[in-house]
């Protein structure tokens, strides 16, 4: 089994979200857990254009919305669930959350360093 940590933002994401979307996000968090970075297509695809290659978006299907969740695994080999969102008609989409998502990870690694 993999470690999969959750950032404060995506966690405050998750929160303001109905009980069903919540449940189906966590069911699918849960196959991050077992296959880790193999986790294949459909559940999941690397984003391509990040200044991370191993920034990765989970691929939720609820009541015909299509959730991405952002992730990427520190050096340490821990998935960081970084932030998700309705990627349904927002045509700059994955502009903004790419930043957002790349933005939290480079949080998370400054901290592991600073922990060194």
């Amino acid at each position: 089994m993999w470690t999969v940590l959750f950032s404060q933002r995506f966690d405050d994401w998750l929160s303001e979200q109905d009980e069903a979307l919540q449940e189906k996000v966590l069911a699918d968090l849960g196959k991050l857990k077992v296959y880790g970075p193999e986790l294949p297509r459909p559940y999941a695809d690397t984003i391509k254009g990040s200044r991370y290659k191993n920034l990765k978006e989970l691929r939720v299907q609820h009541s015909g919305l299509p959730i991405r969740v952002f992730y990427a695994f520190d050096p340490i080999r821990r998935a960081v669930v970084l932030c998700a969102g309705d990627k349904s008609n927002d045509k700059r989409f994955y502009d903004k959350l790419v930043r957002i998502a790349e933005d939290e990870f480079a949080s998370h690694l400054n901290n592991l360093e600073s922990k060194k």
